[in-house]
């Protein structure tokens, strides 16, 4: 069995030895692409074995491309991992005694994930299953080109899903959940600004691959999602997950979750999007828009 494992880190000392431990159970061949951390993540990484490359962070999708890029692997096939994410034992076997058995035309494996919020399984609202093409043949996968919500997509071939699941459960504080999406509201705020204006390239071969969940919620989120009134679409969002995919059954942190993640973080997106229309003062031309990502939110369009 032959699989190369990718994992992108900064200052994950928290998560990367739970992570390294059960990826260690289906391969020995994993990289960690570091951000410069400053804790103890490079030195309990390379206490598992890992191998570490040390690239200057610009973005996730430019990250994990030049990791793919440059880990120099020639596994047969490429597994896509999160820091603070591990797999469950029965996703150990599944992995183990099936993967050497795909059929030549199966390039590409989805596998569902599991989110735990403060311990708790966040079942409903629309938030599982979620199924992630975590698992390709090297050299048939990339990484989309985007500031945000990034999907490996394949050049060729049929997928297959996998029964069992990855875990994705960060053990930091509600602060460090807070800033961590502050972040990520402008990079989801310059998709918007693509959406809306062609800032960059859009890379849109998830559109127009095969049809797949990830498929489905692009589609939504760029041809429904976006062209609702701002303020109004979070506000129309929460109540989707939270009544009428029965996010209230997740109790106490399923709702701390859900209105967190479905409106707080969603409306803050969009309070972002039209304090930047407002700094542009009417002129929508792209050399202006792209000089006040960079001299105002430290943003380099490439």
């Amino acid at each position: 069995m032959s699989i190369a494992v990718i994992i992108l880190t900064y200052n994950e000392a928290k998560h990367i030895g739970r992570c390294l431990k059960s990826m260690r159970q289906i391969t020995d061949e994993i990289y960690i692409i570091d951000a410069f951390s400053t804790d103890g993540t490079v030195a309990i990484a390379q206490g598992f074995g890992a191998k570490v490359l040390q690239h200057v962070w610009v973005n996730y999708a430019q990250q994990f491309q030049w990791g793919l890029d440059n880990c120099g692997s020639n596994a047969a096939w490429v597994m896509r991992m999160d820091a603070d994410e591990y797999l469950e034992p029965a996703l150990i076997q599944e992995i183990n005694a099936r993967i050497t058995q795909m059929p030549e035309e199966v390039s590409g494996i989805y596998i569902r994930r599991k989110v735990l919020f403060k311990g708790k399984w966040i079942r409903y609202g629309g938030f599982y299953p979620h199924t992630l093409l975590r698992i390709w043949r090297n050299k048939i996968g990339s990484i989309e080109q985007r500031w945000m919500d990034e999907h490996i997509v394949l050049s060729e071939g049929k997928t297959v899903l996998f029964k069992e699941h990855i875990v994705d459960y960060n053990l930091n504080e509600i602060h460090w959940w807070v800033n961590k999406h502050n972040n990520y509201a402008i990079r989801e705020m310059v998709d918007l600004l693509n959406i809306k204006y062609g800032l960059l390239h859009a890379d849109k071969r998830l559109l127009e691959g095969e049809g797949t969940q990830a498929k489905t919620k692009r589609f939504l989120k760029e041809k429904v999602y976006a062209a609702l009134s701002p303020g109004m679409r979070a506000s129309f969002y929460f109540m989707y997950r939270y009544i009428l995919r029965v996010g209230f059954m997740d109790g106490y942190y399923g709702f701390i979750f859900h209105f967190m993640q479905g409106y707080w973080y969603r409306l803050l997106v969009d309070v972002n999007l039209k304090e930047f229309e407002l700094k542009l003062k009417g002129d929508t031309r792209k050399e202006n828009m792209i000089a006040l990502l960079k001299n105002d939110y430290n943003i380099v369009l490439q």
